[in-house]
């Protein structure tokens, strides 16, 4: 995708979940929109290079978005909804291994006999494919990324749900996209949610198809151009 012109800033904290405070390309501190909902763990380093859009929209009480931070191992997107397009794309480009037949019927359809709702719904060869993407952000040693990185309630509901309609004799699909172009390799987060890391196990073995996406960002364009490899351990 292409990223819109953005101003290089200083990142100088997180805070109130959705604001952060940074020191813009004129030295002044300004607070804009942080659009994350999870920890952030690793992502919200004092004094890192970030980057930032800016609607303007003076509607809005906070005009300007962050969207990327920088640490030594990689340009981390902090738009979490992001991972969603980034995937639709990767699907429509190939990248993701056996995705060149698959169709999108319509996005967040709703999980059936619920009220929530999954990513996306896709078709291959006339069999329907209820996908769930999990952006992942937070890179541990050795190049791997780790989800997710607080306990997830959210996460859990969709390991079920997913695991349902498996029973159900449709296909489900996980794909974690790695939106940290320092993440080589994704687990899940035994010691942070064990219990998210045994529904996956058992998801699994039910017959959920867990896959993970690496992207690349020069900050002019961002792409989950690679499919990397994903272990539960």
């Amino acid at each position: 995708m292409e990223l819109p012109k953005m101003e290089e800033v200083i990142f100088l904290k997180r805070y109130k979940r959705f604001l952060a405070d940074i020191k813009n390309s004129k030295g002044h501190k300004e607070t804009v929109y942080c659009p994350n909902t999870g920890a952030m763990t690793g992502c919200d380093i004092p004094n890192s290079k970030a980057w930032i859009s800016d609607s303007y929209n003076h509607q809005r009480k906070y005009r300007k978005t962050l969207e990327f931070v920088e640490t030594l191992e990689g340009i981390i997107g902090i738009r979490s909804v992001l991972a969603n397009k980034l995937v639709e794309e990767a699907i429509a480009n190939g990248v993701l291994i056996g995705s060149a037949a698959l169709e999108l019927i319509r996005s967040e359809p709703k999980i059936p006999g619920e009220s929530g709702r999954f990513d996306f719904l896709y078709t291959q060869r006339d069999q329907p494919i209820f996908i769930e993407v999990k952006s992942v952000s937070w890179l541990v040693d050795k190049q791997v990324g780790i989800f997710p990185d607080s306990i997830s309630v959210r996460a859990l509901r969709h390991l079920d749900a997913l695991c349902k309609v498996r029973e159900e004799g449709h296909r489900s699909m996980l794909i974690f996209c790695a939106q940290h172009t320092g993440i080589k390799e994704i687990k899940p987060a035994l010691e942070t949610d064990p219990e998210y890391f045994d529904a996956l196990s058992i998801a699994m073995d039910r017959g959920l198809e867990v896959r993970a996406l690496g992207c690349s960002n020069d900050l002019l364009n961002y792409n989950a151009d690679r499919e990397i490899s994903f272990k539960l351990r």
